[in-house]
């Protein structure tokens, strides 16, 4: 008897064990060079699904905790205003709140009649997604699944064109993101995945890159011999590359 209720109480432990195991995978973030969780769903633009919709598009997801908020709404405003210039650059934007589509698309009529510190008014061409089920946010690991806030909603997602995700950032509520720094590091993926190089800090476009690191000082002794055209060294393992 005393045997049976061991294994009984083993049984019932170890199914809550998987049950929970099953629940922090289920809401586990996506690392990098992951592929991005697919997803259907309504939005200001229609349905959108996703990877199927953007193919051969680079893509970056804006995830949001509700509409009408202060400092979502500066950041959705200031995402406007560089839309066109993701888009030269082969880049959709999708942005996610969990409210419902109805307060979205007044959200987007109220924006696009705010004279943002006299700036022209700016028309919203990019879709805002209803996740107000958080399946969404739960794919992406952004939120629990037997929680009810959506504080931690806050995360961006770069994804390359192979729906690989390249870069995640994550803000608490209180900061406004900064989308120059967004589109800084899109334009850096973009240069390193086309051209095989990496990049120093506060790089932006147009300045010199970085070249992968010799093995061993004696391949350096090489490299500075017989340097590729444009190549110049700080020292024997740091290598920059200069941009025509």
């Amino acid at each position: 008897m005393f045997m049976k209720t061991i294994l009984t109480i083993t049984l019932i432990l170890s199914f809550f064990s998987a049950s929970y195991a099953q629940g922090i995978m289920k809401t586990r973030m996506p690392g990098l060079s992951e592929d991005a969780p697919a997803f259907k769903a309504k939005s200001t633009m229609g349905e959108i699904d996703f990877p199927g919709d953007y193919y051969g598009k680079w893509v970056i997801i804006f995830s949001h905790p509700a509409a009408f908020t202060p400092v979502c709404t500066t950041e959705l405003l200031e995402l406007a205003y560089l839309q066109d210039e993701f888009s030269e650059i082969n880049t959709k934007l999708i942005v996610l709140s969990t409210d419902g589509l109805n307060s979205h698309i007044e959200w987007t009529k109220s924006m696009e009649e705010i004279n943002y510190f006299d700036r022209e008014k700016v028309k919203i061409k990019y879709p805002i997604v209803a996740d107000n089920g958080y399946d969404i946010s739960k794919k992406y690991g952004m939120i629990h699944p037997e929680s009810n806030s959506t504080k931690d909603v806050r995360a961006v997602f770069i994804i390359n064109p192979e729906n690989k995700i390249r870069s995640i950032f994550v803000y608490p509520m209180e900061v406004g993101r900064n989308i120059d720094e967004i589109l800084r590091t899109l334009t850096a993926l973009q240069q390193a995945e086309k051209n095989d190089i990496l990049t120093p800090a506060n790089w932006k476009k147009g300045e010199d890159v970085l070249v992968m690191s010799p093995e061993s000082m004696k391949e350096a002794e090489k490299m500075k011999k017989k340097p590729q055209e444009g190549m110049y060294s700080l020292d024997w393992y740091l290598w920059y590359k200069k941009t025509k």
